[in-house]
């Protein structure tokens, strides 16, 4: 079993409304679920957010929470509701009505990672899937709401930014002929998890910091965002993904040689971010 179920680091002091999560860069394969799957160690970390959680590691030094998943992606997607049980993978579950991404194999315990390559050669017992959501979705998810609690009693405000990366080739169908290609895709559910001053706050940071940016295509946030995106009372919830050729190799998954310059880019933009929350800055109005 991964060791556990999330990693919590705190500023020393908390100085913004702010919280970074990174609920897909878990890493800690279990030598069990390995054994059973029918990938080989390096295509069953394909859908991983890989080193999303070390780009974003200085969140602490600005005054912000960083929450980081413990368990990896393929092993329980935290991005997904407790309830988005897969009937094709897990026995004894009835048919759900239509949830597209349950229907294509990425439900709370996913049956496929990248490029719909099966992670399994059979079925998983039920109780397997409920252990698997109490031992590591249910804790990441309280640690993340105590989190945005306590940000909202401290700031009288939240802002969740929910940290993920996406494929290079995820943006080939929406890159219109000779316009450069988006870099960072923001969610906010199309302003329905998050006001549009936050969300024009955020992408002036990453703009600033010379990346191309747009919203809500074709990422425009989940379950998390959903979930946890109540503007209309002060509760803010954006999806940030980043091409991931920007700073590691695809292929081998592994830093590229842009790492650390992108790495040490991204720490200023952090320095902005977490502006959005801070008791200095102008009060967020509610919708």
């Amino acid at each position: 079993m991964p060791k556990a179920a999330f990693h919590l680091t705190h500023p020393e002091r908390r100085t913004t409304s702010v919280v970074f999560a990174s609920p897909h860069s878990g890493r800690d394969y279990p030598w069990s679920f390995l054994r059973k799957t029918a990938l080989d160690q390096h295509q069953v970390r394909s859908s991983e957010d890989a080193f999303v959680d070390d780009l974003f590691e200085a969140a602490p030094r600005f005054g912000a929470p960083l929450l980081k998943a413990g368990a990896p992606r393929a092993y329980v997607d935290l991005n997904r509701s407790a309830d988005e049980l897969d009937p094709a993978l897990i026995e004894g579950v009835g048919k759900l009505r239509h949830n597209p991404r349950v229907a294509s194999g990425l439900g709370v315990i996913p049956r496929v990672v990248a490029n719909g390559r099966a992670i399994y050669t059979g079925k998983l017992q039920r109780a397997e899937a409920e252990r698997r959501i109490d031992t590591y979705w249910r804790p990441y998810h309280e640690a993340l709401a105590g989190q945005l609690d306590q940000a909202q009693t401290i700031f009288g405000q939240s802002v969740l930014l929910d940290c993920h990366s996406m494929p290079h080739e995820a943006m080939d169908s929406v890159v219109r002929m000779g316009a450069r290609r988006p870099e960072v895709v923001l969610g906010d559910r199309f302003g329905a998890s998050a006001s549009d001053e936050v969300v024009s706050r955020i992408e002036a940071a990453f703009q600033a910091a010379g990346l191309i940016v747009v919203r809500n295509t074709p990422f425009a946030g989940a379950y998390i965002t959903q979930r946890y995106g109540r503007p209309s009372r002060g509760r803010h919830a954006v999806q940030i993904e980043i091409d991931r050729a920007l700073y590691m190799n695809e292929q081998l998954i592994r830093p590229n040689g842009n790492f650390e310059g992108f790495k040490r880019l991204l720490e200023g933009v952090i320095a902005e971010l977490v502006q959005i929350g801070s008791p200095k800055s102008t009060p967020l109005a509610a919708e």
